[in-house]
């Protein structure tokens, strides 16, 4: 199976920066799709950034665009979330997802994605 670790957040003010990251590890097959979903109180798991993780095709939701950046290491092995210009509305917690199913056409679809980390506390204030 495929293990998943992220680290990066933390507290930040409106206007600050922070780069996640996502490890992944105990697999004989590269995932397929691999994305970050971000969940605040009260409210659904959302998708916020994915990736095939093969061809760097990447996508990101309307709300973070122009602010977020999603990539991987050359090794494809660690997944990255940069954020910049962070808001209030970005405070959730976030994580890590990967999936090796083959009929994956929207990264930012949480049903899509088997495999999930604990997830890494970013609070913007």
């Amino acid at each position: 199976d495929v293990q998943l670790v992220e680290s990066g957040g933390g507290s930040v003010q409106a206007g600050g920066s922070l780069r996640l990251s996502c490890a992944a590890s105990g697999y004989t097959y590269r995932p397929y799709c691999m994305g970050w979903f971000r969940q605040a109180p009260g409210k659904e798991r959302e998708g916020v950034a994915g990736l095939f993780t093969d061809v760097d095709i990447t996508f990101l939701v309307d709300s973070v665009k122009g602010r977020f950046y999603i990539s991987q290491d050359v090794a494809k092995t660690t997944m990255f979330l940069q954020m910049f210009s962070l808001t209030p509305e970005d405070t959730a917690m976030y994580y890590c997802a990967a999936t090796y199913g083959l009929g994956t056409r929207d990264p930012l679809s949480r049903t899509q994605y088997n495999y999930w980390g604990q997830g890494t506390q970013v609070t913007v204030s």
